[in-house]
C-alpha cells in the first residue's frame, strides 16, 4: 500500500507540476504559454514575408507541441486576434460577437516585424530538443518588453490559477522607460472591446476590477450599447438583457443588434419608461456591468510566484538593460572578427602574400608560406596574429575577388565598421540611455504601423460604484399572511402585508418567540397570529430594538427582554426566550409603557403593575430575560403611546 501511495504522489507531482509550468501559466521572462512560444518559433521558422495559410503553420507547430492541431488552432487564432504579434487575413472571427475564425485552411498569417523586434534572436535564445528529438525548440524568448502584461492571459491549473488584464501596449512599454528612468509609473488594464473600467479595487493586477458598457442615453426612448465590457459578447449581452426583462427587472419594447466592425445593440424602451430611468437596472441586472477579480500569477525562475504589475515592469526593465548588452557585445565581438578577416585579406592581397605559396607542394609548407608573409605586418594585425582558422579563409578567396580587389572600398568598409565599433562601446557606456532610446523606437514603429491595432488607448478609467441589485430593483411585490392558516408569502390568499422586492429576505416572530430569516417565499409556513413579519435588512435591525414580553414556563412569573437581530444564518430557526415559555407581546418602540396583569390568588391584593419598557437594558441574543415579579402573569396591556413619565 505505501508502494502505491508513493506511485500516486509522485504522479500527481509530475502531471501538477506538467500541467503549471508546460501549459495553464505564462512564462514571466517572455510572457507566453508554451503553446504560445511553439506558434511564434514556427512563424519565425516559415517567415518569407508572405502569408501562410494556418493550416499549414499548424502542421509545422505539430512538430513541437504534442496535444495536436485541437489545441494549437485555437490558440494562434487568439493570439493572432491580439493584433500585435501576428498578421491576419481572411476571417479570424469576431471579437465583439464571439463568432468563431473560418476553417485553418481558409484563413491566413504571419508574423509582424514588432514579434521580430521583441522576441527574435536565435544567438541569444537557449535551445532544448522537442518532444520527440528530431527538432530543437526556444525554452524561452528574449523578449524585450512585458508582453505578459500587454497580452493577457487566463489559465487553470492543479490548485492554481491565474487571470491577468490586458494593458495598452504604449502605455507599458512606456512605463518600462520611466523605470528606466527612475521616475514613478501607474498602469492600468486596457481592454479591445473598450468600455469603461474602475481600478479603485485592481491593487497592481491582484484585487479586482469594475467595468461596464459605454452607453448612448441621448434619445429618451432608447439606449444603444456602443461598446462592450471585457469579458462579454454581444451575444452574451442581448441574452442578459432579455433575460432580466422576461423577470420583470427592465421593462423594454424590443432589442436590436447591428454589430458589424462596431457594436451597436439598440435598446428600445417600453412606453413610458425613459433613458435614464434604466440605466441603473441595465447595470444592475445585465452585463452592462461586471466585477473582475485578477490574480496576476506568473512562473518566474522555474517557479509559480504571485507578483504586482510594478514589480513586473521593474524586472523586465533590467532585463531589457541585459539582452541589449548582450546583443551589442555579440554584435561587437562579430564586427572585431570580421575587422580582423577584413584587414588579413587587405594585407594578403596588397602584399602579395599569395605569390609565396606558389612553389609550396604540401598543405603544411602553403600554411606555413602564408604565416610567415604576414610576420613583417604583425603590428597591423593586432594582438589576434594569424590562426590556421585564418589562413584556411585566406586561402579560399577566390582569384577572381583578388584581380578585382578595390583597395579604396576594403578601407572604407573597414572605416564603417571601426565607427559601428565606436559607437557600439558608447552604447554599452550608456546603456540604460540606450535602452530608453530603443523603447522609444518601438514606440514610433507601433504608432506609424496601421496595421497594429493596439495603439491608442480604448478603455476609459474612472471611478464609479457598483449597482447593487437590491437598491435598484422598486419593491411592489405584494407579499400576503394569512393569520389563521399561518402561510406568508407572495403566492398566499391573505390580507396585504406589505410590498417588498424580490431580493428582500423576510424576518418572521412566530407566536412561540422562535423567529426565521427567508428568502421571499411563495408560500411558507410560519404559523398562525405571528408576532411580527418585517423586511430583513441588516442596516435597519442593527438599529432595531425588540423587546419580549414573555411567562415563564414553570414560574409563571413575568419577564422581559430587549434585544437586537443583528445576524442569522438563511432558513434557521433561533429562538428570543426559553423553550416553552408563553410570549405575550413583542414590540419594536424604543419606549413604552405596558402592565402586567396578574392571575386573581387569595391573599393577592395587587392584581396589576406598570412598567416602563425602556428602564431594562438592552442585552444579548442569548442572554435570558430579566424577570419584572415574584407573581403569576396573566396578561400583558400596552398603551398606545411612548410613556417617558
Amino acid at each position: 500500500m505505501a508502494f502505491i501511495k508513493n506511485l500516486f504522489d509522485r504522479n500527481f507531482l509530475e502531471y501538477a507540476s506538467y500541467v503549471i509550468k508546460d501549459r495553464a501559466i505564462p512564462d514571466l521572462e517572455d510572457g507566453l504559454k508554451p503553446v504560445q512560444r511553439r506558434i511564434l518559433h514556427s512563424l519565425f521558422e516559415m517567415d518569407d514575408g508572405k502569408f501562410h495559410k494556418v493550416a499549414n503553420v499548424t502542421g509545422h507547430c505539430m512538430k513541437y507541441h504534442p496535444h495536436g492541431e485541437a489545441s494549437i488552432n485555437p490558440a494562434l487564432v487568439v493570439l493572432a486576434n491580439k493584433e500585435l504579434f501576428i498578421d491576419r487575413q481572411g476571417n479570424f472571427g469576431n471579437l465583439y460577437t464571439g463568432d468563431d475564425a473560418s476553417a485553418p485552411r481558409y484563413i491566413e498569417c504571419r508574423v509582424t516585424p514588432l514579434a521580430k523586434d521583441i522576441f527574435y534572436n536565435p544567438k541569444l535564445t537557449q535551445w532544448a530538443d522537442s518532444y520527440d528529438g528530431r527538432n530543437r525548440e526556444p525554452v524561452l524568448f528574449p523578449a524585450k518588453i512585458p508582453v505578459v502584461l500587454v497580452m493577457g492571459v487566463e489559465g487553470i491549473a492543479v490548485g492554481m490559477s491565474t487571470k491577468i488584464l490586458p494593458h495598452n501596449v504604449l502605455e507599458v512599454i512606456e512605463a518600462e522607460i520611466a523605470c528606466l528612468s527612475g521616475k514613478k509609473f501607474e498602469l492600468f488594464p486596457d481592454f479591445p472591446t473598450g468600455g469603461y473600467v474602475d481600478v479603485s479595487e485592481y491593487r497592481e493586477g491582484n484585487g479586482k476590477v469594475l467595468v461596464r458598457a459605454k452607453l448612448d442615453t441621448s434619445d429618451p426612448k432608447r439606449i444603444l450599447i456602443t461598446e462592450l465590457p471585457f469579458g462579454s459578447t454581444t451575444e452574451s449581452i442581448i441574452n442578459s438583457i432579455d433575460a432580466a426583462a422576461r423577470a420583470g427587472r427592465i421593462k423594454i419594447q424590443g432589442i436590436n443588434d447591428f454589430t458589424t466592425d462596431k457594436v451597436e445593440i439598440e435598446v428600445k424602451l417600453a412606453r413610458g419608461i425613459y433613458a435614464q430611468d434604466t440605466i441603473d437596472a441595465l447595470f444592475a441586472f445585465t452585463e452592462c456591468e461586471q466585477s473582475i477579480s485578477v490574480n496576476l500569477l506568473v512562473i518566474k525562475d522555474g517557479l509559480p510566484a504571485v507578483m504586482a504589475v510594478s514589480d513586473v515592469i521593474k524586472y523586465h526593465a533590467k532585463q531589457l538593460v541585459k539582452i541589449l548588452t548582450k546583443e551589442l557585445e555579440l554584435e561587437k565581438k562579430e564586427l572585431q572578427d570580421k575587422l580582423h578577416l577584413r584587414t588579413l585579406e587587405r594585407i594578403f592581397i596588397e602584399e602579395r602574400i599569395y605569390k609565396g605559396i606558389e612553389k609550396m607542394k604540401t598543405a603544411k609548407g602553403v600554411q606555413e608560406a602564408v604565416i610567415a608573409g604576414f610576420k613583417p605586418f604583425m603590428k597591423e594585425t593586432g594582438p589576434r596574429g594569424v590562426s590556421e582558422d585564418d589562413v584556411e579563409h585566406l586561402l579560399r578567396i577566390p582569384i577572381r575577388r583578388i584581380s578585382l580587389y578595390d583597395i579604396n572600398k576594403a578601407r572604407d568598409e573597414m572605416e564603417q565598421i571601426n565607427a559601428r565599433i565606436k559607437e557600439i562601446n558608447a552604447h554599452l557606456k550608456n546603456i540604460v540611455a540606450y535602452s530608453i532610446s530603443w523603447l522609444k523606437g518601438i514606440i514610433v514603429k507601433i504608432k506609424n504601423n496601421e496595421e497594429i491595432g493596439r495603439g491608442a488607448r480604448k478603455t476609459i478609467v474612472g471611478a464609479f460604484d457598483k449597482v447593487i441589485a437590491k437598491e435598484v430593483v422598486k419593491r411592489d411585490v405584494e407579499l400576503k399572511y394569512d393569520s389563521k392558516s399561518g402561510y406568508l408569502g407572495t403566492n398566499v390568499s391573505g390580507v396585504k402585508h406589505c410590498e417588498v422586492s424580490p431580493y428582500d429576505r423576510i424576518l418572521a416572530v412566530r407566536k412561540n418567540g422562535m423567529y426565521t430569516v427567508m428568502d421571499l417565499p411563495e408560500k411558507a409556513f410560519v404559523g398562525a397570529d405571528a408576532w411580527w413579519i418585517c423586511v430583513a435588512d441588516k442596516e435597519t435591525l442593527s438599529q432595531t430594538i425588540f423587546t419580549i414580553i414573555y411567562k415563564d414556563k414553570e414560574s409563571g412569573f413575568p419577564c422581559i427582554k430587549r434585544c437586537i437581530i443583528e445576524g442569522w444564518i438563511i432558513n434557521k430557526d433561533y429562538f428570543l426566550v426559553p423553550d416553552g415559555a408563553l410570549v405575550l407581546h413583542v414590540d419594536t418602540r424604543e419606549k413604552f409603557a405596558f402592565t402586567v396583569k396578574y392571575k386573581p390568588k387569595p391573599r393577592l391584593k395587587v392584581l396589576s403593575e406598570d412598567f416602563k419598557a425602556h428602564n431594562y437594558n438592552v442585552r444579548g441574543l442569548k442572554a435570558g430575560g430579566i424577570r419584572l415579579s415574584a407573581k403569576e402573569a396573566e396578561k400583558v396591556k400596552v398603551k398606545g403611546k411612548d410613556d417617558e413619565k
